[in-house]
């Protein structure tokens, strides 16, 4: 998916490039050809392909016994209890 938009933006921006040094071109022709072929049309679309994992990572994080909603209480997720910690020896001087 973010190869088709790197070249889409590739392909914008050489179409800005041939508004901005053709002989009639300005530069205010071709921010607007970049924003409105470019920037505009492939945030709408990587923001409506987006919308299903966005959507799968709300339900994991509302689901209970999920790492993301109790707080990590299996963070390796290796299924095996925490062993005790291990206390510091102090020496005394």
């Amino acid at each position: 998916m973010y190869l088709v938009a790197i070249a889409w933006l590739y392909v914008v921006v050489l179409m800005a490039l041939a508004e901005l040094t053709s002989d009639g071109g300005t530069w205010l022709g071709a921010a607007i050809t970049f924003l409105f072929y470019g920037a505009l049309p492939l945030g709408v679309a990587l923001y409506l392909l987006g919308t299903p994992a966005r959507r799968s990572a709300r339900r994991r994080a509302a689901m209970p016994g999920s790492v993301a909603g109790t707080g990590g209480l299996d963070p390796d997720r290796g299924g095996h209890p925490a062993g005790d910690p291990i206390t510091s020896e102090r020496k005394e001087p």
